[in-house]
């Protein structure tokens, strides 16, 4: 399972009621941090969140109301003793830009290992964790993220005796190892079952509505994208800004057959983004106008 929570839903400027958008993201012991506004770790302690399981941080893009709150992360992280390195990934530019951090956060006593991401999309692995990095139309290089954690297939006894596998050979072929046994070589297909459905998680933000978007999100289990606006009569603003619409963002939710779709990184002039929730839910019913704190636990389908 993948435990998921929206730490702000801001863009821009934090307000009073509203941290910038960051999200926290923890499954098997792991703990990715997705973006890093200001205030970050002040979001992270109000919800109970640790800062020492955070193995990963990724950077959507480089723009304040989204790395601000690197210094204040890593200096806190440093007062709770952590010792552990930690890796932040992000577009082109993140070398230079941590140059920056580091000037501020100058005792940090942990190692920090750099990744820069290239290209339309990149694919990598954070321990059990897939992920998946692609390219959005923002006014700097932005990546969004899909996020996968693969299920293991069920051992079928049946498929394995139907197949002939010794006994002796059932263990290893279940762990996913191939082995030989008097010139027959034995695959862990021999013993598996089908493949099952893993969970995926989406997060796109800042971005106009672009294909990569539907593509990666398709059949998610959750999709986590911006609704700056929500007024139909801002679409000049967000296109200006290279930002999206409230319903621009349904839409791509409905045309990837998402399970949900959380809207966040709302402008700090919209006061409640509660009015457009009927209007957003008429193209795409699974919206959920979130909240700062917004949790949800992401199960494995039962099968």
């Amino acid at each position: 399972m993948i435990d998921v929570c929206l730490l702000g839903t801001g863009g821009t400027v934090p307000l009073p009621n509203r941290y910038l958008t960051s999200l926290y993201v923890r499954w098997n012991g792991h703990a990715v941090l997705v973006d890093c506004g200001e205030g970050t770790q002040i979001a992270m302690n109000r919800m109970c969140l640790s800062g020492k399981q955070i193995d990963t941080i990724l950077l959507t893009h480089f723009h304040a109301d989204h790395t601000a709150g690197l210094p204040g992360l890593l200096l806190t992280m440093a007062k709770q003793e952590r010792t552990e390195p930690i890796t932040i990934i992000g577009p082109k530019g993140l070398k230079e830009i941590m140059q920056g951090v580091l000037i501020i956060a100058r005792y940090v006593p942990f190692d920090i290992c750099l990744r820069e991401i290239t290209g339309n999309t990149s694919v990598f692995s954070l321990f059990d964790m897939e992920v998946t990095a692609f390219s959005l139309r923002h006014s700097v290089p932005t990546y969004g993220y899909r996020m996968e954690l693969k299920r293991s297939r069920r051992f079928d006894p049946e498929k394995a005796k139907k197949n002939g596998v010794p006994l002796r050979l059932w263990g290893l072929l279940q762990k996913g190892q191939q082995a030989e046994r008097d010139g027959i070589v034995y695959t862990p297909d021999m013993v598996l079952a089908e493949e099952r459905k893993g969970i995926s998680l989406v997060y796109a933000t800042d971005t106009r509505p672009v294909p990569y978007i539907a593509q990666y999100a398709k059949d998610a289990d959750l999709l986590i994208t911006e609704g700056m606006y929500g007024d139909p009569e801002k679409i000049e603003k967000a296109k200006l800004n290279r930002h999206m619409l409230m319903g621009e963002a349904a839409s791509i939710a409905a045309s990837a057959n998402a399970k949900e779709l959380w809207l966040t990184h709302y402008s700090p002039s919209m006061h409640d983004p509660l009015l457009y929730e009927e209007d957003v839910r008429a193209v795409f019913r699974n919206t959920v106008i979130s909240k700062d704190g917004q949790m949800k636990t992401l199960k494995f389908e039962e099968k």
